[in-house]
């Protein structure tokens, strides 16, 4: 082991324990990783700042506009009609995957959930399907869609950008489409037969019922006139006689200790979990008043005024990640008052001031009515209530679906590459006001972008310092001897399990110069191994934190993390099998 390759594992190691523990923001940890390259001399200052202008990165980040073109447009307006015309869940779902295998290939995976799931949430109300029925099947599918062209998922551009880059040739639009239909097709009978029955029923498994506490986190103020003043919590008996449980006490600006045997008194805080029904139904009982401190633009909140009760949840790409409420009323551009907070597998116990905000983090808001247009517009946040308003479809709508079929037709024709086509169908959808100039760079998610431009450069120092030859040697090397497709076998293993704990993309990164690699030691061609790592980078179904989608899904279908455990991993294992099997009957070792 030479120093460059000691240096270049060291990088790759840290990094790897960065994404997997989530210490800092991916982008953060892109950026320190070029550094680190650049500081130590692993790569040149060209080779640090090539990801930038990586084709992979400027088609990632033209998708994204695309993607925001087609929905701002109206053009995907006629999805949640034709969901509502299903009569029972099995029809629902048909016409769920076979809307998603139409759309999903090419458009970028994150906004397809984006998008629908306002769109399944109220549709399965309507056939009265559970929620949590059809949102891990909406993820997992736009996942096994994506990876059917180049273009479906950031993973699949990134690997091809790599890969030309340490000398292959490359993939063409629809080279992984043979074996991600065959994906797509087991995923979805696996998903409509056992995978069904595996999901949870919130209707029967409510969120009071698996933890013994609601779901939405508020602050219950307690009036002069209260009927609990002079009472202790435990003898209130709020959980047995309002299903509303007490997490914390604030009387001023301490936490009283114990809260259940604590006399309340006029003016302390309940920190209090519970169904919004029933939060509001021991508020107008007990004399309590909900703590509302987190008015922004107040000025706009005056009686007369018609309120919506609103539920929108924290997206992948929002710029409100990390700030606290406090922080956020100098950011956020909208009226609101924001009631309570919902997020899935953790009991918040602050006061909502000190919650900072997470990816799929659901706040309860009172937004005016006439705020709502601008509220479905931000890509800050996904709105989950108010489902029902769609745009109005007009000229732009056939334009953008117009665009997004040249994009994708003319570079599958080889008249120009899909970082060429997609530019100009991001350029036309803006100057036809498909979306405002301003909505184009909220349309990106930077962190995305940063994170690609960032890692790239950690491919190319691990292919030049030899680094990845070091580790083929000394791991996957030593299976070489039972044959190619047996080392196949453990590639795809490995980038699956790196996937579910990590970032798809830096997976993807890391294993793409180890999969070179492996075919020259073995002497055989590098594409069943690349097409391994896309297809393992790509589909990762075991955690809610393995994929952007996953993770959005998580809160709105009140799943718990074994859920995604008990559903995914049989279908990782089933990819896995169907990838051994099928990849070296495409592309021949």
């Amino acid at each position: 082991m030479t120093v460059e390759i000691a240096l270049v594992l060291g990088v790759a190691l840290v990094a790897i324990f960065l994404f997997a523990t989530e210490k800092l923001r991916i982008d953060a940890v892109a950026l320190l990783v070029l550094s680190a390259l650049a500081i130590f001399g692993l790569v040149s200052p060209g080779d640090a700042l090539s990801g930038f202008s990586n084709q992979a990165t400027i088609t990632v980040a033209a998708m994204f506009i695309l993607a925001a073109g087609l929905q701002n447009s109206g053009a995907l307006s006629g999805i949640g009609r034709l969901l509502g015309q299903a009569r029972s869940p099995l029809t629902f779902l048909l016409i769920l995957f076979g809307v998603l295998a139409v759309i999903a290939p090419f458009v970028n995976n994150t906004a397809v959930v984006a998008v629908f799931m306002p769109l399944v949430m109220t549709a399965a109300a309507g056939i009265g399907m559970s929620a949590s029925k059809a949102l891990i099947p909406l993820s997992y599918v736009s996942q096994m869609a994506g990876v059917c062209t180049l273009v479906g998922t950031s993973t699949n551009l990134l690997v091809n950008a790599m890969a030309r880059d340490l000398g292959h040739p490359g993939f063409s639009m629809f080279e992984f489409t043979p074996l991600g239909v065959i994906c797509f097709v087991v995923g979805c009978l696996y998903l409509l037969t056992l995978g069904r029955y595996l999901l949870p029923d919130a209707r029967a498994t409510e969120l009071a019922e698996q933890y013994e506490l609601g779901k939405y986190i508020t602050e219950l103020r307690v009036l002069p006139d209260s009927s609990l003043i002079g009472v202790s919590v435990g003898e209130a008996k709020l959980g047995e006689d309002f299903g509303v449980f007490v997490l914390e006490l604030l009387r001023g600006d301490k936490k009283v200790w114990s809260p259940r045997s604590q006399i309340l008194e006029e003016g302390d805080v309940l920190i209090a979990r519970g169904d919004w029904s029933k939060l509001d139904h021991l508020r107008k009982e007990a004399g309590l008043e909900i703590n509302t401190e987190f008015q922004f633009q107040t000025q706009a909140l005056e009686e007369g005024t018609e309120q919506v009760l609103t539920e929108v949840l924290i997206a992948p790409r929002s710029r409100v990640i990390g700030s606290t409420l406090a922080l956020l009323d100098r950011r956020w551009q909208h009226t609101a008052t924001v009631l309570a907070i919902h997020r899935r597998g953790q009991i918040l116990r602050e006061q909502l001031k000190d919650v900072r905000l997470n990816v799929g983090d659901v706040l309860l808001m009172l937004t005016p009515e006439a705020e709502m247009a601008a509220l479905r517009s931000d890509a800050n946040v996904i709105v989950l209530s108010e489902r029902n308003a769609e745009k109005p479809a007009g000229w732009r709508a056939p334009f953008a679906l117009a665009t997004m079929v040249l994009v994708i037709a003319i570079s599958a024709i080889g008249w120009a590459p899909i970082a060429i086509t997609s530019l100009v169908g991001a350029v036309a959808m803006t100057l036809a006001g498909c979306l405002d100039e301003d909505a184009v760079y909220d349309a990106i998610d930077w962190r995305i972008i940063i994170l690609l431009a960032g890692l790239l450069p950690l491919g190319v120092a691990m292919s030049q310092s030899g680094a990845a030859e070091f580790i083929v040697a000394n791991t996957i090397g030593l299976v070489s001897g039972f044959g190619p497709l047996v080392v196949l076998a453990v590639v795809y293993l490995m980038a699956l399990l790196l996937t579910e704990f990590m970032s798809n993309a830096a997976a993807a990164v890391l294993l793409t110069p180890i999969g070179m690699s492996t075919a020259n030691v073995l002497g055989v061609d590098a594409t069943p191994f690349l097409i391994a790592v896309t297809f393992a980078a790509s589909t990762s179904f075991a955690t809610p934190v393995g994929y952007q989608t996953n993770t959005m899904v998580y809160s709105a279908g009140g799943y718990r993390f074994t859920d995604f455990l008990k559903v995914g991993l049989p279908l990782n294992l089933i990819f896995w099998v169907l990838g051994v099997i099928f990849i070296p009957v495409f592309w021949p070792f």
